[in-house]
């Protein structure tokens, strides 16, 4: 039974999903008001001509970019905005289903929030990457360039119905039923089978950061696989940059964030 790379954000930093958002200091925190719920954004903004925008994956909140300085690095130059999805951290609870269709529609009314017509550069993470991908097909013009940091594909997690209850089940239990990451991970399936009907990214520079890194339940053939499902990002993409790393595991933030900032310094220096 394959382990999808999804699941390590229960496994091993579900403690970072019942954190309280207040370790954010180079940030203001505000809240953005939706139909039905309001999200708490973290943003410092000083009008430079990108706005970068974080996404994180499933069961962790802003704070996973922000534990190792990975965002506040960025800020140096550029307007960042973090933000905690529905259930996560200051947040509030969102309505059912959590899918990716739903997370990139609430992404875009943050952004929009925000960009004050400025092109965003997208950061996503596993769960994230999805999330990140499925706005920059719908929103092409407002998209300038993709930082994908270990992303969930569908070429590689194929969660059976009794994985995704597993996933389930353990934010549940990590989260509580209301818990962002609960709700999130029941939709993993048909998250997997939306995204495997997307067509290509846009054609703007895109870097992906994929984990070689093998252990006891990723041997070096299932890295390659995912490998190989992170290199489909590329089809289509003039401009497309693959980086592979044996030093970080899942979390390459965590791991290793100065592969991170390098390669979003590589990245903005594609752009005009």
């Amino acid at each position: 039974m394959k382990i999808i790379v999804m699941a390590l954000a229960t496994l091993l930093l579900v403690a970072s999903c019942k954190k309280t958002n207040d370790a954010t200091p180079a940030f203001t925190e505000s809240k953005i008001s939706l139909t039905t719920h309001k999200l708490t954004s973290f943003s410092a903004i000083k009008n430079s001509k990108y706005l970068v925008v974080f996404e994180s994956g499933l069961g962790n909140d802003h704070t996973v970019w922000t534990d190792k300085a990975v965002a506040s690095q960025i800020n140096s130059n550029f307007d960042v905005l973090l933000y905690d999805r529905a259930g996560y951290g200051k947040s509030e609870n969102g309505p059912s289903p959590r899918n990716i269709d739903r997370l990139r529609s609430e992404l875009e009314s943050v952004i929009n929030t925000f960009s004050n017509g400025r092109k965003v550069i997208l950061i996503g993470h596993s769960l994230g990457g999805l999330i990140i991908r499925d706005y920059a097909i719908k929103n092409p013009l407002k998209t300038a360039a993709l930082l994908f940091v270990d992303p969930s594909h569908e070429f590689y997690n194929r969660p059976s119905q009794a994985e995704e209850d597993m996933h389930y089940e353990a934010m549940k239990n990590a989260g509580g039923a209301n818990f962002g990451g609960t709700l999130e991970a029941r939709d993993l399936i048909e998250d997997l089978q939306y995204t495997s009907k997307l067509p290509s990214l846009p054609n703007v520079p895109v870097i992906v950061l994929t984990s070689m890194q093998v252990d006891a339940t990723h041997p070096l053939s299932d890295k390659k696989t995912f490998y190989n499902a992170h290199e489909l990002l590329g089809k289509d993409v003039t401009d497309f940059t693959h980086v592979t790393t044996t030093k970080s595991g899942h979390f390459i933030m965590i791991d290793e964030p100065t592969l991170v900032i390098d390669n979003f310094k590589l990245l903005i220096s594609k752009l005009p």
